[in-house]
Protein backbone atom coordinates (compact mmCIF):
# COMPACT_ATOMS: atom_id res chain seq x y z
CA UNK A 1 0.00 0.00 0.00
CA UNK A 2 1.11 3.69 -0.73
CA UNK A 3 1.78 5.81 2.35
CA UNK A 4 1.86 9.16 2.74
CA UNK A 5 3.34 10.36 5.70
CA UNK A 6 2.60 14.58 6.46
CA UNK A 7 3.61 16.72 8.90
CA UNK A 8 5.58 13.73 10.15
CA UNK A 9 8.21 10.73 9.78
CA UNK A 10 6.91 7.86 11.60
CA UNK A 11 7.59 5.28 9.03
CA UNK A 12 7.39 2.61 11.59
CA UNK A 13 4.00 3.61 13.49
CA UNK A 14 2.76 3.64 9.80
CA UNK A 15 4.30 -0.08 8.77
CA UNK A 16 3.24 -1.83 12.29
CA UNK A 17 -0.68 -0.90 11.99
CA UNK A 18 -0.38 -1.40 7.65
CA UNK A 19 0.82 -4.95 8.58
CA UNK A 20 -2.01 -5.34 11.35
CA UNK A 21 -4.80 -4.74 9.59
CA UNK A 22 -3.49 -5.62 5.84
CA UNK A 23 -0.94 -8.49 6.52
CA UNK A 24 -0.61 -9.17 3.03
CA UNK A 25 0.42 -5.47 2.27
CA UNK A 26 3.53 -3.77 2.08
CA UNK A 27 4.58 -0.19 2.98
CA UNK A 28 5.36 1.88 -0.12
CA UNK A 29 6.64 5.73 -0.03
CA UNK A 30 5.94 7.15 -3.89
CA UNK A 31 7.91 10.35 -4.62
CA UNK A 32 5.20 11.85 -6.49
CA UNK A 33 1.60 13.28 -5.92
CA UNK A 34 -0.99 10.49 -4.61
CA UNK A 35 -3.57 8.96 -7.03
CA UNK A 36 -3.94 5.17 -6.51
CA UNK A 37 -4.86 3.21 -3.31
CA UNK A 38 -3.35 4.46 -0.23
CA UNK A 39 -3.46 6.01 3.33
CA UNK A 40 -2.61 9.50 4.03
CA UNK A 41 -1.75 10.17 7.79
CA UNK A 42 -1.53 13.70 8.51
CA UNK A 43 -0.28 14.93 11.98
CA UNK A 44 -0.82 18.52 13.46
CA UNK A 45 -2.40 20.77 15.96
CA UNK A 46 -1.74 17.30 18.35
CA UNK A 47 -4.27 15.24 16.30
CA UNK A 48 -3.70 12.34 13.52
CA UNK A 49 -5.87 12.17 10.70
CA UNK A 50 -5.94 9.32 8.29
CA UNK A 51 -7.85 9.11 4.58
CA UNK A 52 -7.66 5.40 3.52
CA UNK A 53 -8.34 5.49 -0.21
CA UNK A 54 -9.25 2.06 -1.42
CA UNK A 55 -10.85 0.46 -4.45
CA UNK A 56 -12.34 3.97 -5.18
CA UNK A 57 -14.18 4.56 -1.92
CA UNK A 58 -12.08 6.68 1.04
CA UNK A 59 -12.68 6.42 4.90
CA UNK A 60 -11.43 8.42 7.46
CA UNK A 61 -10.08 7.85 11.20
CA UNK A 62 -8.78 10.58 13.74
CA UNK A 63 -7.52 10.14 17.13
CA UNK A 64 -5.41 13.28 19.38
CA UNK A 65 -2.40 13.22 20.97
CA UNK A 66 -2.44 12.77 24.68
CA UNK A 67 -0.50 15.67 26.82
CA UNK A 68 3.25 14.79 27.24
CA UNK A 69 5.94 15.95 29.73
CA UNK A 70 8.77 15.53 27.92
CA UNK A 71 9.53 14.75 24.53
CA UNK A 72 10.17 11.17 24.42
CA UNK A 73 6.08 11.08 25.90
CA UNK A 74 5.28 13.32 22.93
CA UNK A 75 7.45 11.41 20.22
CA UNK A 76 5.39 7.95 22.16
CA UNK A 77 1.77 9.71 22.32
CA UNK A 78 2.53 10.77 18.76
CA UNK A 79 2.79 7.56 17.38
CA UNK A 80 -0.10 6.21 19.03
CA UNK A 81 -2.27 8.72 17.44
CA UNK A 82 -0.62 7.78 14.13
CA UNK A 83 -1.68 4.55 14.83
CA UNK A 84 -5.05 4.60 16.09
CA UNK A 85 -5.98 7.17 13.13
CA UNK A 86 -5.53 4.33 10.64
CA UNK A 87 -6.69 1.47 12.64
CA UNK A 88 -9.86 3.92 12.31
CA UNK A 89 -9.85 4.33 9.04
CA UNK A 90 -9.24 0.88 8.24
CA UNK A 91 -12.01 0.16 10.20
CA UNK A 92 -14.41 1.98 8.85
CA UNK A 93 -13.36 0.79 5.24
CA UNK A 94 -14.55 -2.50 6.58
CA UNK A 95 -11.36 -4.72 7.60
CA UNK A 96 -11.68 -6.92 10.28
CA UNK A 97 -11.33 -6.25 13.79
CA UNK A 98 -8.00 -7.64 15.18
CA UNK A 99 -8.18 -9.53 18.96
CA UNK A 100 -5.70 -6.86 20.06
CA UNK A 101 -7.36 -4.12 18.95
CA UNK A 102 -5.01 -1.26 17.62
CA UNK A 103 -2.16 -2.76 19.67
CA UNK A 104 1.20 -3.60 17.61
CA UNK A 105 4.45 -4.69 19.32
CA UNK A 106 5.58 -7.51 20.92
CA UNK A 107 5.42 -7.19 24.81
CA UNK A 108 1.56 -5.47 25.42
CA UNK A 109 2.81 -6.64 28.86
CA UNK A 110 5.50 -4.08 29.58
CA UNK A 111 3.02 -0.94 28.21
CA UNK A 112 -0.15 -2.30 30.43
CA UNK A 113 2.59 -2.60 33.48
CA UNK A 114 3.17 1.51 32.65
CA UNK A 115 -1.13 1.50 32.77
CA UNK A 116 -1.14 -0.60 36.70
CA UNK A 117 1.65 1.89 37.98
CA UNK A 118 -0.10 4.45 36.88
CA UNK A 119 -3.32 3.49 38.51
CA UNK A 120 -5.27 3.01 35.47
CA UNK A 121 -6.58 -0.66 34.88
CA UNK A 122 -7.30 -3.28 31.88
CA UNK A 123 -10.77 -1.61 31.48
CA UNK A 124 -8.92 1.50 30.55
CA UNK A 125 -6.04 -0.62 28.40
CA UNK A 126 -9.10 -2.37 26.16
CA UNK A 127 -10.52 1.25 25.88
CA UNK A 128 -7.48 3.32 24.84
CA UNK A 129 -6.58 0.27 22.51
CA UNK A 130 -9.97 -1.20 21.86
CA UNK A 131 -8.46 -4.40 22.52
CA UNK A 132 -11.04 -7.50 23.37
CA UNK A 133 -11.78 -7.23 27.38
CA UNK A 134 -11.06 -10.95 27.75
CA UNK A 135 -7.18 -10.34 26.22
CA UNK A 136 -7.25 -7.37 28.24
CA UNK A 137 -7.59 -9.19 31.75
CA UNK A 138 -5.21 -11.93 30.37
CA UNK A 139 -2.16 -9.44 29.44
CA UNK A 140 -2.96 -7.53 32.96
CA UNK A 141 -2.65 -10.80 34.58
CA UNK A 142 0.83 -11.44 33.48
CA UNK A 143 1.82 -7.81 33.60
CA UNK A 144 1.40 -8.14 37.41
CA UNK A 145 3.45 -11.61 37.62
CA UNK A 146 6.40 -9.29 35.81
CA UNK A 147 6.25 -6.82 38.62
CA UNK A 148 5.94 -9.24 40.85
CA UNK A 149 9.22 -10.68 39.52
CA UNK A 150 10.75 -7.49 39.26
CA UNK A 151 9.93 -7.03 42.89
CA UNK A 152 12.06 -10.03 43.40
CA UNK A 153 15.42 -9.11 42.02
CA UNK A 154 18.07 -7.23 43.33
CA UNK A 155 20.62 -4.83 41.85
CA UNK A 156 23.25 -6.78 39.82
CA UNK A 157 20.88 -9.93 39.23
CA UNK A 158 21.49 -11.05 35.58
CA UNK A 159 20.00 -13.48 33.40
CA UNK A 160 22.60 -16.46 30.96
CA UNK A 161 21.31 -17.92 27.85
CA UNK A 162 23.36 -19.97 25.87
CA UNK A 163 22.30 -20.66 22.35
CA UNK A 164 23.18 -24.09 20.51
CA UNK A 165 22.37 -23.48 16.88
CA UNK A 166 21.67 -27.04 16.12
CA UNK A 167 18.55 -29.00 15.76
CA UNK A 168 18.04 -32.37 14.57
CA UNK A 169 16.38 -31.12 11.35
CA UNK A 170 14.80 -28.00 10.23
CA UNK A 171 10.94 -27.49 11.33
CA UNK A 172 9.08 -25.87 8.29
CA UNK A 173 8.04 -23.43 10.51
CA UNK A 174 11.54 -22.50 11.69
CA UNK A 175 13.46 -19.19 10.70
CA UNK A 176 15.70 -19.23 13.31
CA UNK A 177 19.66 -19.62 12.77
CA UNK A 178 19.01 -23.45 13.68
CA UNK A 179 21.01 -26.06 11.22
CA UNK A 180 20.56 -29.67 11.00
CA UNK A 181 23.09 -31.30 12.77
CA UNK A 182 23.72 -33.92 10.70
CA UNK A 183 24.28 -31.93 7.29
CA UNK A 184 26.58 -29.24 10.13
CA UNK A 185 28.64 -32.35 12.33
CA UNK A 186 31.78 -31.09 11.83
CA UNK A 187 30.92 -27.21 12.68
CA UNK A 188 29.73 -28.70 16.34
CA UNK A 189 33.13 -29.33 17.68
CA UNK A 190 34.72 -26.17 16.80
CA UNK A 191 31.07 -23.90 17.64
CA UNK A 192 31.17 -25.82 21.16
CA UNK A 193 35.04 -24.74 21.49
CA UNK A 194 34.38 -21.02 20.53
CA UNK A 195 31.76 -20.69 22.68
CA UNK A 196 33.44 -22.28 25.91
CA UNK A 197 35.83 -19.09 25.12
CA UNK A 198 33.13 -16.84 25.03
CA UNK A 199 31.56 -18.17 28.07
CA UNK A 200 35.29 -18.03 30.08
CA UNK A 201 35.31 -14.14 28.98
CA UNK A 202 31.87 -13.83 29.76
CA UNK A 203 32.08 -14.53 32.92
CA UNK A 204 35.28 -12.87 34.26
CA UNK A 205 33.42 -9.70 33.33
CA UNK A 206 30.20 -10.95 35.54
CA UNK A 207 32.68 -11.77 38.39
CA UNK A 208 34.37 -8.45 37.98
CA UNK A 209 31.45 -6.53 37.91
CA UNK A 210 29.82 -8.25 40.97
CA UNK A 211 26.96 -9.46 38.77
CA UNK A 212 25.17 -12.31 39.93
CA UNK A 213 23.37 -14.72 37.92
CA UNK A 214 19.43 -15.50 39.29
CA UNK A 215 18.34 -17.93 35.94
CA UNK A 216 20.58 -19.53 33.31
CA UNK A 217 18.93 -20.84 29.87
CA UNK A 218 19.85 -22.99 27.51
CA UNK A 219 18.55 -23.06 24.61
CA UNK A 220 18.89 -23.47 20.54
CA UNK A 221 18.40 -24.74 18.74
CA UNK A 222 18.10 -28.03 20.79
CA UNK A 223 20.96 -28.49 23.12
CA UNK A 224 20.34 -32.16 23.81
CA UNK A 225 21.60 -32.21 20.08
CA UNK A 226 25.00 -32.24 21.40
CA UNK A 227 26.44 -35.73 22.99
CA UNK A 228 26.60 -36.42 26.46
CA UNK A 229 30.37 -35.74 26.79
CA UNK A 230 29.87 -32.27 24.70
CA UNK A 231 26.84 -31.66 26.95
CA UNK A 232 29.21 -32.24 30.17
CA UNK A 233 31.86 -29.60 28.87
CA UNK A 234 29.51 -27.24 28.04
CA UNK A 235 28.07 -27.18 31.72
CA UNK A 236 31.45 -27.30 33.62
CA UNK A 237 32.58 -24.92 32.08
CA UNK A 238 29.58 -22.29 33.20
CA UNK A 239 30.08 -23.99 36.42
CA UNK A 240 33.76 -22.39 36.76
CA UNK A 241 33.13 -19.90 34.77
CA UNK A 242 29.76 -18.34 36.94
CA UNK A 243 29.16 -18.24 40.66
CA UNK A 244 25.89 -19.72 40.30
CA UNK A 245 25.30 -19.58 44.18
CA UNK A 246 22.38 -17.26 43.46
CA UNK A 247 20.62 -19.34 40.58
CA UNK A 248 17.26 -20.07 41.02
CA UNK A 249 16.56 -21.82 38.17
CA UNK A 250 18.81 -23.70 35.42
CA UNK A 251 16.65 -24.41 32.02
CA UNK A 252 18.02 -26.68 29.04
CA UNK A 253 15.89 -27.06 26.16
CA UNK A 254 15.67 -30.75 25.24
CA UNK A 255 13.08 -29.60 22.93
CA UNK A 256 12.94 -32.30 20.07
CA UNK A 257 11.92 -35.48 21.90
CA UNK A 258 14.52 -37.89 19.50
CA UNK A 259 17.23 -35.91 21.40
CA UNK A 260 16.53 -37.25 24.70
CA UNK A 261 18.95 -39.90 25.97
CA UNK A 262 18.90 -41.10 29.99
CA UNK A 263 22.69 -40.74 29.40
CA UNK A 264 22.33 -36.82 28.79
CA UNK A 265 19.63 -36.40 31.26
CA UNK A 266 21.74 -37.97 34.19
CA UNK A 267 24.88 -35.26 32.65
CA UNK A 268 22.16 -32.25 32.99
CA UNK A 269 21.18 -33.78 36.67
CA UNK A 270 24.89 -33.96 37.87
CA UNK A 271 24.94 -30.51 36.64
CA UNK A 272 21.90 -29.03 38.16
CA UNK A 273 19.71 -28.51 35.90
CA UNK A 274 16.35 -28.05 37.21
CA UNK A 275 13.95 -27.41 34.37
CA UNK A 276 13.58 -28.89 30.66
CA UNK A 277 11.88 -28.21 27.77
CA UNK A 278 10.38 -31.06 25.85
CA UNK A 279 8.54 -29.47 23.16
CA UNK A 280 6.45 -31.70 20.70
CA UNK A 281 4.38 -28.60 19.01
CA UNK A 282 1.46 -31.00 17.92
CA UNK A 283 0.85 -34.76 19.26
CA UNK A 284 -0.91 -35.44 15.82
CA UNK A 285 1.48 -38.03 13.57
CA UNK A 286 0.35 -36.35 10.68
CA UNK A 287 0.91 -32.72 11.84
CA UNK A 288 4.43 -33.70 12.91
CA UNK A 289 5.72 -35.14 9.33
CA UNK A 290 3.65 -31.96 7.62
CA UNK A 291 5.91 -29.51 9.52
CA UNK A 292 9.27 -31.63 8.85
CA UNK A 293 9.32 -33.79 12.17
CA UNK A 294 11.03 -37.10 12.21
CA UNK A 295 9.47 -38.22 15.66
CA UNK A 296 6.19 -39.46 16.50
CA UNK A 297 3.57 -38.58 19.23
CA UNK A 298 4.40 -41.71 20.78
CA UNK A 299 7.87 -40.63 20.93
CA UNK A 300 7.53 -37.61 22.86
CA UNK A 301 5.38 -39.80 25.27
CA UNK A 302 8.34 -41.78 25.87
CA UNK A 303 10.95 -38.94 26.14
CA UNK A 304 8.65 -37.38 29.14
CA UNK A 305 9.19 -40.93 30.51
CA UNK A 306 12.80 -40.50 30.97
CA UNK A 307 12.63 -37.39 31.93
CA UNK A 308 10.33 -38.33 34.67
CA UNK A 309 12.51 -41.35 35.73
CA UNK A 310 15.50 -39.36 35.79
CA UNK A 311 13.51 -37.25 38.48
CA UNK A 312 14.41 -33.67 40.10
CA UNK A 313 13.28 -31.54 36.55
CA UNK A 314 10.06 -29.73 35.73
CA UNK A 315 9.26 -29.65 32.38
CA UNK A 316 7.76 -27.52 29.78
CA UNK A 317 5.66 -28.55 27.11
CA UNK A 318 5.64 -25.58 23.68
CA UNK A 319 2.50 -26.06 21.51
CA UNK A 320 1.83 -24.50 18.09
CA UNK A 321 -1.83 -23.45 17.19
CA UNK A 322 -1.81 -23.13 13.22
CA UNK A 323 0.30 -25.96 12.12
CA UNK A 324 -0.40 -27.05 8.59
CA UNK A 325 -3.40 -29.94 8.54
CA UNK A 326 -4.53 -29.14 12.22
CA UNK A 327 -7.85 -28.41 12.98
CA UNK A 328 -9.36 -26.80 16.09
CA UNK A 329 -10.60 -30.50 17.12
CA UNK A 330 -6.46 -31.95 16.27
CA UNK A 331 -5.44 -29.25 18.65
CA UNK A 332 -7.94 -29.96 21.50
CA UNK A 333 -7.06 -33.56 21.47
CA UNK A 334 -3.08 -32.19 21.64
CA UNK A 335 -4.21 -30.17 24.78
CA UNK A 336 -5.73 -32.53 26.29
CA UNK A 337 -2.97 -35.27 25.85
CA UNK A 338 -0.27 -33.12 27.35
CA UNK A 339 -2.48 -31.95 29.74
CA UNK A 340 -2.65 -35.59 30.85
CA UNK A 341 0.97 -35.94 31.28
CA UNK A 342 1.31 -33.59 33.84
CA UNK A 343 3.89 -30.64 32.68
CA UNK A 344 4.68 -27.65 35.11
CA UNK A 345 4.28 -25.17 32.39
CA UNK A 346 2.91 -25.54 29.00
CA UNK A 347 3.88 -22.48 26.51
CA UNK A 348 1.00 -21.99 23.49
CA UNK A 349 2.43 -20.61 20.69
CA UNK A 350 0.74 -18.94 17.80
CA UNK A 351 2.53 -20.09 14.30
CA UNK A 352 4.26 -16.92 12.44
CA UNK A 353 5.02 -17.12 9.15
CA UNK A 354 8.73 -15.96 9.40
CA UNK A 355 10.47 -14.85 5.91
CA UNK A 356 13.08 -17.74 5.94
CA UNK A 357 10.89 -20.14 6.73
CA UNK A 358 9.51 -23.02 4.19
CA UNK A 359 6.10 -22.08 5.23
CA UNK A 360 6.60 -18.50 4.09
CA UNK A 361 6.61 -20.05 0.37
CA UNK A 362 4.32 -23.18 0.80
CA UNK A 363 1.09 -22.08 2.92
CA UNK A 364 -0.98 -25.10 1.79
CA UNK A 365 -2.97 -26.94 4.67
CA UNK A 366 -3.09 -23.58 7.02
CA UNK A 367 -5.96 -23.35 9.27
CA UNK A 368 -7.29 -19.99 8.78
CA UNK A 369 -7.36 -17.07 11.65
CA UNK A 370 -11.10 -17.80 12.56
CA UNK A 371 -9.68 -21.62 13.62
CA UNK A 372 -6.60 -20.17 14.94
CA UNK A 373 -8.71 -18.34 17.21
CA UNK A 374 -10.80 -21.28 18.41
CA UNK A 375 -7.37 -23.40 18.96
CA UNK A 376 -5.94 -20.56 21.38
CA UNK A 377 -9.08 -19.96 23.06
CA UNK A 378 -10.19 -23.31 23.84
CA UNK A 379 -7.15 -24.32 24.65
CA UNK A 380 -6.69 -21.14 27.27
CA UNK A 381 -9.56 -22.53 28.46
CA UNK A 382 -8.51 -25.85 29.30
CA UNK A 383 -5.07 -24.73 30.71
CA UNK A 384 -7.16 -22.67 33.29
CA UNK A 385 -9.60 -25.52 34.25
CA UNK A 386 -6.52 -27.52 35.08
CA UNK A 387 -4.99 -25.21 37.02
CA UNK A 388 -2.69 -23.73 35.09
CA UNK A 389 -2.05 -20.07 35.30
CA UNK A 390 -0.92 -17.32 32.49
CA UNK A 391 2.62 -15.63 33.45
CA UNK A 392 4.01 -14.35 30.50
CA UNK A 393 2.75 -13.79 27.18
CA UNK A 394 4.26 -11.78 23.66
CA UNK A 395 3.09 -11.59 20.44
CA UNK A 396 5.27 -11.50 17.08
CA UNK A 397 5.12 -10.40 13.27
CA UNK A 398 2.88 -12.12 10.50
CA UNK A 399 1.16 -14.47 13.31
CA UNK A 400 -1.98 -16.42 12.32
CA UNK A 401 -5.07 -14.42 13.28
CA UNK A 402 -3.09 -11.90 14.78
CA UNK A 403 -3.04 -13.63 18.29
CA UNK A 404 -0.30 -14.16 20.96
CA UNK A 405 1.92 -16.78 23.01
CA UNK A 406 1.42 -17.35 26.40
CA UNK A 407 3.28 -19.63 28.85
CA UNK A 408 1.32 -21.15 31.48
CA UNK A 409 2.33 -22.54 34.45
CA UNK A 410 1.15 -24.51 37.65
CA UNK A 411 1.44 -21.92 40.51
CA UNK A 412 5.33 -21.66 42.05
CA UNK A 413 6.61 -22.60 38.75
CA UNK A 414 6.74 -19.92 36.46
CA UNK A 415 9.99 -19.83 34.76
CA UNK A 416 12.12 -16.25 35.74
CA UNK A 417 14.14 -16.14 32.37
CA UNK A 418 10.58 -16.04 30.46
CA UNK A 419 9.45 -13.47 32.52
CA UNK A 420 13.00 -11.37 32.85
CA UNK A 421 13.40 -11.83 28.92
CA UNK A 422 10.20 -10.63 27.58
CA UNK A 423 9.57 -7.87 29.95
CA UNK A 424 13.42 -6.45 29.96
CA UNK A 425 13.61 -6.92 33.94
CA UNK A 426 17.37 -7.43 34.22
CA UNK A 427 19.87 -7.69 31.95
CA UNK A 428 20.73 -10.84 30.04
CA UNK A 429 24.04 -11.81 28.74
CA UNK A 430 24.03 -14.26 26.17
CA UNK A 431 26.42 -16.27 24.28
CA UNK A 432 26.82 -18.20 20.94
CA UNK A 433 26.08 -17.71 17.57
CA UNK A 434 22.96 -14.90 17.06
CA UNK A 435 22.59 -14.57 20.70
CA UNK A 436 21.52 -10.98 21.95
CA UNK A 437 22.82 -9.27 25.21
CA UNK A 438 20.43 -7.14 26.30
CA UNK A 439 20.88 -4.54 28.88
CA UNK A 440 18.47 -2.25 30.99
CA UNK A 441 19.08 1.18 31.93
CA UNK A 442 16.93 3.29 34.66
CA UNK A 443 15.54 5.52 31.88
CA UNK A 444 14.07 2.40 30.31
CA UNK A 445 16.32 2.31 27.53
CA UNK A 446 17.39 -0.39 26.39
CA UNK A 447 21.13 -1.72 24.54
CA UNK A 448 22.00 -4.59 22.83
CA UNK A 449 24.86 -6.13 21.66
CA UNK A 450 24.17 -9.41 18.90
CA UNK A 451 26.49 -11.73 18.59
CA UNK A 452 27.08 -12.98 14.46
CA UNK A 453 24.31 -15.21 13.16
CA UNK A 454 25.76 -17.91 11.86
CA UNK A 455 27.77 -20.78 13.04
CA UNK A 456 30.76 -19.96 10.97
CA UNK A 457 30.79 -16.51 11.23
CA UNK A 458 30.22 -16.80 14.97
CA UNK A 459 33.23 -19.39 15.20
CA UNK A 460 35.80 -16.57 13.12
CA UNK A 461 34.50 -13.60 15.63
CA UNK A 462 35.03 -15.61 18.87
CA UNK A 463 38.43 -16.15 17.23
CA UNK A 464 39.25 -12.90 16.84
CA UNK A 465 38.13 -11.59 20.64
CA UNK A 466 39.82 -14.52 21.93
CA UNK A 467 43.09 -13.19 20.33
CA UNK A 468 42.68 -9.91 21.38
CA UNK A 469 42.68 -8.85 17.58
Amino acid sequence: MELYLIGHNYRYAAEQMLLTMYPAERPVYPDRPPVRDRAEIVLEAGRAVCRLYRNGAVSSGTAEVRPWRDERERSRYEQQAVKLSFYRAALAAGAPKPAWGALTGVKPGKLMARYLSEGRTEEDFARDFDVDPDRAALCGTTARMALAAKASLAPGDVGLYVGIPFCPTRCAYCSFISSAVGANEKLVGPYLDALLGEIRRTGAVVRAAGERPVSLYLGGGTPTTLSPEQLDSLCTALGESFDLSALREYTVEAGRPDTITQEKLAVLRTHGVTRVSVNPQTMSDAVLEAIGRKHTARDVLDALDMVRAAGGFQVNMDLIAGLPKDTPEGFRRTVETVLALGPENVTVHTLAIKNGSYLAQYRADLPDGTAVGQMVDDASGQLRAAGYGPYYLYRQKYMSGGFENVGWAKPGTENLYNLIMMEELAPVLAMGAGASTKRTFPDGSVRRHVNPKYPKEYIERMKVEENGI
